[in-house]
């Protein structure tokens, strides 16, 4: 059966407490029901995770390898500053969908880079919580074409 991981960086344990206007207000543990009810729709596994530490990050993407066939990914801001996590995500082997809440193009000029972009399969940004569901079709659309 296919598995996705659902892996979130730094301050996303805040959703729906931190900045509501950029974020939205739905929590992380709402995001993540969401998620589940889906992968029961899809007939696919879902674990979600959340970490504020970038190696731990790494460690889970590292992991993929025996225990999942796609990741979906909101690295918050190690988006904009993480090689180890670009180099992470290219060592894995598995489709990796790059996800942001708010339109990261829309905002500061830092969060305009992304190192998760250059390895990547795809990226949703600007459709808050929904883009999490969305990032999981898309995994399983690349896994399906990929045979």
């Amino acid at each position: 059966m296919k598995k996705i991981l659902i892996l979130n960086g730094p301050n996303l344990n805040l959703l729906g407490m931190r900045q509501p206007d950029v974020y939205g207000s739905t929590t992380l543990a709402e995001i993540e029901d969401q998620c589940r009810m889906h992968a029961k729709t899809l007939g696919v596994e879902v674990e979600c995770k959340q970490s504020n530490h970038e190696g731990e990050l790494i460690d889970w993407i590292h992991a993929t390898r025996q225990s999942h066939t796609a990741i979906v990914l909101n690295a918050g801001a190690y988006t904009h500053t993480s090689i180890a996590i670009m180099d992470a995500i290219s060592s894995v082997e598995r489709p990796v969908i790059e996800l942001h809440l708010s339109n990261i193009h829309q905002r500061e000029s830092f969060r305009h880079t992304s190192y998760i972009s250059k390895v990547a399969k795809g990226l949703i940004c600007g459709l808050g919580a929904h883009g999490y569901t969305l990032a999981m079709d898309a995994a399983l659309r690349i896994l399906e074409e990929e045979g």
